[in-house]
């Protein structure tokens, strides 16, 4: 009797050791593996200066915008003052005007040695 009550004691030990669970697996406390955590990281880094990139290159292009406008405004200006003077110099070129000037100054106009000249 004694060796069954020993191999009965010994099965119930078995028992509690066999009910005690193993460690269920470490949990992995993050979704990402750490060559997916430095991929992410390499990717967003390149996204970023991306974006820098397109920003600064905008920004020069609004001021290149900016300065041919400016520049457009003063060739438009110019245009005007050349026809402006343009409009002066065939006033001030016109015969009936040269004839006076030449009269107020006291010379004789010949008009076989006047020469027209075009611009």
């Amino acid at each position: 009797m004694m060796s069954n009550l020993a191999r009965k004691l010994q099965q119930e030990q078995q028992q509690q050791t066999v009910q005690v669970p193993a460690k269920a697996p470490a949990k992995r406390n993050s979704i990402l593996t750490p060559g997916e955590k430095i991929l992410m990281f390499v990717f967003g880094t390149i996204v970023c200066f991306g974006a820098t990139f397109m920003v600064s290159k905008q920004a020069a292009i609004y001021e290149v915008n900016k300065e041919i406008q400016i520049i457009e405004g003063d060739i438009q200006e110019q245009q005007k003052i050349n026809s402006d003077l343009e409009i002066q110099i065939s006033e001030l070129s016109t015969y009936e005007r040269i004839k006076k000037v030449t009269e107020k100054l006291g010379l004789t106009l010949n008009e076989d040695n006047v020469k027209g000249v075009e611009n």
